[in-house]
């Protein structure tokens, strides 16, 4: 009886279909249904390189599909790069130019692709559209400021009371960046932060400023003849307000390894890992 049911469930295994094979638009169209919002017709949450049909080994998140993260991932055995910024240098990942130039730089990163089989595909629009927002969620975390956050206005913080100097050393020590910089006086006291990492624009970094509640804005860039400008003459005409600027890659970049967590919680059948971009800045001493 023993030898005739194993027999059976011998045979009932043999004939279930084999199991598809996750392939890179199999994961992305799982992303899409993670989300919880609606997928824009138009949006820069596309496929950047490589063919979606591949089959994945493995994914890794990162804020900036940079070459040193496309080599890391390689070795590593992770085919589906997931990046949050552009690839090939411009909003778009507009490559006309740079192929039709004979751009050489551009040229040995796609062959990089190619020749390793990856997949680089582009989280972005619907990452930040989340509820609460991918990244914000990261880099919250990554600082410890959640019990600070404000529960209507999730980019303004109530931190325990500080100055300017001694923020820009919390903020340095927890999210890493080489070049951190600052205007407004550094012994300012502040407790409101408006947090607002990546390159949101002057228009919300000012909306920001002008509330009478907060004290200094934490961004990731901005040209130096917006927000910048606008603080400085701010300190000059002695208001207490101050910036302070991380850099775009480790203003966000807690974000994307957030997000390979929570990709973890439905690919199951593939390594998922974050591989970190490195700040590409240095300071001369």
């Amino acid at each position: 009886m023993i030898c005739r049911t194993l027999s059976l469930l011998i045979l009932a295994a043999a004939t279930l279909p084999a199991q598809a094979p996750l392939t890179a638009r199999a994961v992305i169209e799982r992303i899409q249904k993670q989300t919880g919002v609606a997928w824009r017709a138009e949006t820069v949450d596309t496929f950047k390189a490589g063919d979606p049909g591949t089959v994945v080994t493995g994914v890794a998140t990162t804020m900036m599909a940079t070459y040193d993260v496309l080599q890391r991932a390689a070795a590593q055995g992770k085919n589906l790069v997931i990046t949050h910024e552009p690839i090939f240098y411009s909003h778009l990942d507009q490559t006309a130019a740079l192929s039709a130039g004979g751009d050489k730089v551009w040229a040995e990163k796609e062959k990089f692709i190619r020749e390793h089989k990856m997949v680089v595909w582009r989280f972005h629009d619907h990452w930040h559209m989340m509820k609460p927002d991918g990244i914000m969620v990261g880099v919250t975390r990554k600082l410890g400021w959640q019990s600070y956050q404000d529960q209507t206005t999730k980019g303004l913080f109530t931190l325990p009371k500080t100055t300017v100097k001694q923020l820009a050393l919390e903020i340095q020590n927890k999210l890493g960046p080489k070049a951190l910089r600052v205007v407004g006086p550094a012994d300012m006291p502040v407790q409101r932060v408006a947090l607002m990492p990546g390159a949101g624009g002057p228009a919300g970094h000012l909306k920001a400023l002008r509330r009478d509640d907060v004290d200094v804005a934490v961004i990731g860039e901005v040209p130096e003849w917006e927000t910048i400008e606008y603080v400085a003459d701010a300190d000059a005409q002695g208001k207490k307000k101050a910036l302070i600027l991380i850099g775009h890659i480790e203003s966000e970049q807690p974000g994307m390894e957030y997000c390979a967590e929570w990709l973890k919680g439905f690919v199951r059948e593939v390594p998922v890992g974050f591989v970190a971009a490195k700040d590409p800045f240095w300071q001369v001493r």
